[in-house]
């Protein structure tokens, strides 16, 4: 049963990612100044301006909490077993091209468990959430159950760097191998919003590459998903965070199967989902 009351984590994920999706709505379309980090990857006044009003609710809520935010790095005790993680922006650079395909990340680890996260699209005005339990979206008021279906074909793949699996595995690559071609259509969003649609069922399946391992990007989906029951592994079908790294969420076992066929490589047999 999912426990989303005034003074749950699950509850305050949700208030945290919609303070930030607020700000990113408030401030689309405007003129925003940009910070870069590195090479092609920058932040802007949206960005900043959103983990601040994230933090906010974060530190006033639970303020002996350890935070690790996309932009201010992490404060709070290294060694705490309660972190939240905080992307207040992705797909930042769909926003600053005017590109509505973002969302807002928030996340707590207790321990090595995400026990709650949130998902908020600043535009639609959903947020996809979980208590570790179960996985929902909330529009307004209101909660469904999420329920993931390959039945679109939609598969999401990520071509952003870095690729450090290449060149065994590149994601680019999957979009013309025959098994892929032949049973999905590719999408790229650039936001891992991407990842929160395969466990509503909007997405057949995610592929990235990468260390995703508490990662402020990743750890909010990858909960929605393995809180749904979606087949979650990393890209050659290992334990999530093992080996190559990576990432495979898929809405079904059938699909999921099909993607390892597809990339090639090893493939053990993963325990996760369903």
């Amino acid at each position: 049963m999912l426990t989303t009351g005034p003074g749950t984590d699950a509850q305050l994920a949700m208030t945290a990612a919609r303070a930030g999706a607020v700000v990113v709505r408030e401030l689309y379309g405007g003129s925003l100044a940009r910070y870069e980090k590195s090479a092609g990857d920058f932040a802007t006044t949206a960005d900043l301006a959103a983990e601040r009003a994230v933090l906010d609710v974060l530190r006033t809520a639970r303020p002996d909490d350890a935070v690790t935010g996309e932009e201010s790095g992490h404060t709070g005790a290294r060694d705490s077993e309660r972190r939240w993680l905080v992307d207040p922006l992705c797909g930042t650079l769909n926003y600053a091209v005017r590109n509505m395909l973002v969302g807002v990340n928030v996340a707590l680890r207790v321990g090595s468990e995400t026990t709650a996260a949130a998902t908020a699209d600043p535009f639609s005005g959903e947020v996809f959430w979980t208590d570790g339990k179960g996985s929902r979206l909330r529009n307004g008021d209101v909660d469904e159950e999420l329920v993931p279906t390959a039945v679109s074909r939609l598969v999401d793949v990520n071509l952003d760097p870095p690729f450090p699996n290449a060149p065994d595995f590149r994601a680019a690559d999957l979009l013309t191998a025959p098994g892929f071609t032949e049973n999905f259509r590719p999408r790229v969003v650039s936001t891992t919003l991407a990842v929160a649609w395969v466990a509503a069922g909007r997405r057949a399946a995610y592929v990235t590459d990468g260390d995703l391992r508490d990662s402020v990007h990743f750890t909010a989906g990858i909960a929605l998903c393995e809180a749904a029951g979606c087949v979650v592994t990393g890209i050659y079908g290992q334990p999530l965070h093992t080996g190559a790294g990576g990432l495979l969420v898929a809405a079904d076992r059938s699909t999921h199967t099909t993607l390892l066929e597809a990339i090639g490589g090893p493939n053990p047999t993963s325990s996760s989902g369903r």
